[in-house]
């Protein structure tokens, strides 16, 4: 009894020491002047995703493309919005939705990069159920996700084949290396850091070998970018190297000054972004040339 009560409260150790942080909202795309309506998707274990749909600019050709666009681990819409008003600017309709257990989204037992797929693809669902409302193209859908969040893009792509692309930023290439790194940075000695991803694999119901984002990319169908910082010290850029390596030609890469969480000139950046969302749209799945 005794072991037993100490395996559980190592669990729960484990599960609180991991958990998400939840950052709520404090502004929304107003602020950048654009009109947006706020939608909830139900998704998985009848939970339901707090989302801002902005659509395309009145002067746009319809049906217009779309990007749906997630967050990374411990982040939230409003992270994502400096993606908005250039996303606006160039003709799409974009939907910024919160995972579960972050934002303003419902509440679940776990968070995780599956959920996350999960979540991403629902959201996906949604927004081809309600094209004609929204005057987009459900044939020119594409995903944006940072961190964790371009992870599952990558993972909820590679079951799909009805998307027109994928951006994936700062995208690690394996979780088990993730969080390899992360437990060497807490000093957790190797042995307990070992059974420690062994539980998550078991709490997620996933081995980290299928989830992983250098599996994901060999399967997707359709244009891939990767973008990734030169100085990221959260998620090596030679990872972001890796999945290029494995995507078999299918992604573009793009390694920029910058970290993990920001570019050194966004602002351009951004339009390099909107121009392979552009491209893959107009030419239904054409793959553009690598940038390093």
């Amino acid at each position: 009894m005794a072991a037993a009560a100490l395996r559980m409260a190592a669990h729960q150790a484990i599960r609180r020491a991991l958990a998400a942080p939840r950052v709520r909202e404090l502004a929304d795309p107003a602020g950048q002047g654009l009109r947006f309506e706020t939608v909830r998707i139900p998704t998985a274990n009848a939970r339901t995703l707090h989302g801002w749909l902005i659509p395309p600019p009145l002067a746009a050709a319809r049906p217009a493309p779309a990007v749906v666009v997630l967050h990374g681990w411990g982040g939230n819409a409003q992270m994502m919005l400096p993606l908005a008003a250039p996303l606006h600017r160039a003709g799409f309709a974009a939907l910024f939705i919160d995972a579960r257990c972050h934002g303003l989204s419902d509440d679940d037992d776990f968070a995780s990069l599956p959920r996350f797929a999960e979540d991403v693809s629902q959201a996906c669902d949604w927004l081809r159920a309600h094209a004609a409302d929204v005057a987009i193209d459900p044939a020119r859908i594409a995903l944006l996700g940072h961190s964790v969040g371009a992870g599952a893009v990558l993972l909820a792509a590679a079951r799909r084949q009805d998307l027109a692309a994928v951006v994936s930023v700062s995208a690690f290439a394996h979780p088990a290396e993730m969080m390899a790194r992360w437990l060497a940075g807490k000093r957790i000695p190797p042995l307990v850091g070992r059974y420690v991803l062994r539980h998550v694999e078991a709490t997620i119901g996933h081995r980290f070998d299928d989830i992983a984002p250098l599996r994901s990319i060999a399967r997707l169908s359709c244009p891939v970018l990767v973008v990734h910082g030169a100085q990221d010290e959260a998620v090596p850029a030679d990872d972001a190297r890796r999945l290029h390596a494995a995507s078999a030609g299918r992604a573009e890469l793009l390694v920029l000054p910058g970290d993990h969480e920001s570019f050194a000139d966004l602002q351009g950046e951004l339009q390099a972004v909107i121009a392979f969302l552009a491209a893959a749209s107009a030419a239904g799945g054409a793959v553009g040339h690598d940038s390093v």
